[in-house]
């Protein structure tokens, strides 16, 4: 019975032609967004954790000021050499230094630019670098004991992208006036103005400066065997203590890797959300597309309903009838827009791979969510159906059999 229904449907779309197909569109239209933005949204999300991942989970940071922002905003509050030994007192920190960053003017061949100079100190080089994820692709690994007017370029510099002519290890620039020599090529972090960071040591970068025991950051590695977030809990407590602070009034902000990995899934859901809920609005209409549909086909086929009723057709039969007919305009509609959505979403993760040359943006085509997006089209079309089907399995006989 149900073979027979599923096959009258099918006739009977097929011989509505191109009204069949314009009432997919919203369908397949909004199941191809949701296709689209859920994969490369979770493409995104494994791929950021996967960077948090690859950068451990055994980094503490700590920032002045009380928000993440202060990272990249100016502050009251300073990070000092003080509050840097009450951070490697602290029980369970393996090692700690600290960065600091200023906005300078870089000169190179008569050219002028302003970047941004990271000050690296000697013996936490390697975990500010293993904690931004970046590194030497050619040149000196790592600065040494008297590199005091060597620097590492980024990206942008070595590949030409600053100035008119790239700058590469053994050439000479200007920062803030003093000549360095450049020893290092950074790999790509993928943010252009990331890429412009120069690097220098610590001590050489608060000489020209004139700054003195003043840090952006401060990042310690904790000891295998402890509990990251309780040394976190006890260097904020410490540093809390050490500067007269009650709970609640910190001009400093201590993070792990987990909190920040934590903060990140959370606006990504949030955004994840809002997105969809926008999607969904094209669904709605399609929605209302497939009842208009079968509004009108209950109509036309008045008679029909009429007929089938007067041979022993029961209301169960004539309403499974219609719901089939609704469901597979959702369903069909769902298949087209899972192509279109995985053809789009492809689409988009080998364009920002071609421009960005890493594939941060990656999509991510799970069957979980194939699966889950066709159940949807065809709720979605069944629902949509409901009304004209309810309304056609109550059609009394005679009156059908009448109706012109």
């Amino acid at each position: 019975m149900i073979d027979d229904f599923f096959n009258m449907s099918v006739r009977n779309l097929r011989n509505k032609g191109i009204r069949s197909w314009l009432t997919m569109v919203g369908i397949f239209i909004g199941i191809a967004a949701i296709v689209s933005l859920i994969s490369l949204g979770e493409g995104l999300q494994n791929a950021i954790f996967e960077q948090f991942e690859m950068l451990g989970f055994d980094i503490i940071y700590v920032m002045p000021g009380s928000s993440m922002a202060s990272m990249f905003t100016s502050s009251s509050s300073k990070l000092t050499d003080h509050d840097l030994k009450v951070i490697r007192d602290v029980r369970g920190v393996e090692i700690a230094g600290g960065m600091l960053t200023k906005l300078a003017q870089v000169g190179y061949k008569g050219e002028t630019e302003y970047s941004w100079v990271a000050g690296l100190d000697l013996e936490t080089q390697d975990m500010f670098l293993d904690g931004t994820g970046i590194e030497v692709v050619r040149g000196q690994k790592k600065f040494r004991e008297g590199d005091t007017y060597k620097a590492a370029v980024g990206y942008e510099y070595w590949i030409g992208n600053v100035f008119d002519r790239p700058v590469g290890v053994g050439d000479r620039i200007e920062i803030a006036n003093k000549k360095f020599e450049v020893t290092g090529e950074m790999s790509r972090i993928g943010n252009s103005q990331d890429d412009r960071n120069i690097y220098i040591l610590i001590d050489t970068a608060e000489e020209i400066f004139e700054l003195e025991d003043e840090y952006i950051t401060v990042m310690a590695r904790v000891k295998p065997n402890y509990d990251i977030e309780k040394v976190a809990e006890e260097i904020e407590k410490d540093l809390r203590r050490d500067r007269g602070l009650d709970e609640g009034e910190e001009d400093f902000q201590v993070q792990t890797m987990q909190q920040i990995m934590d903060s990140t899934a959370i606006v990504l859901d949030a955004v994840g959300f809002v997105v969809i809920g926008i999607v969904l609005i094209s669904l709605f209409v399609g929605g209302l597309g497939i009842m208009n549909t079968m509004y009108t086909s209950v109509l036309e086929r008045t008679q029909e309903i009429g007929v089938m009723k007067a041979v022993g057709g029961k209301n169960s039969d004539i309403l499974v009838l219609f719901m089939i007919e609704s469901g597979i305009i959702g369903l069909v509609g769902g298949i087209i827009g899972c192509v279109m959505g995985a053809l789009m979403s492809k689409t988009v993760e080998y364009v920002a791979a071609a421009a960005l040359d890493q594939v941060l943006i990656k999509a991510s085509l799970t069957p979980e969510l194939i699966l889950g997006a066709l159940s949807f089209s065809f709720i979605v079309g069944c629902f949509s159906g409901m009304l004209p089907a309810r309304q056609a399995s109550k059609l009394k006989p005679v009156d059908a059999l009448r109706y012109e």
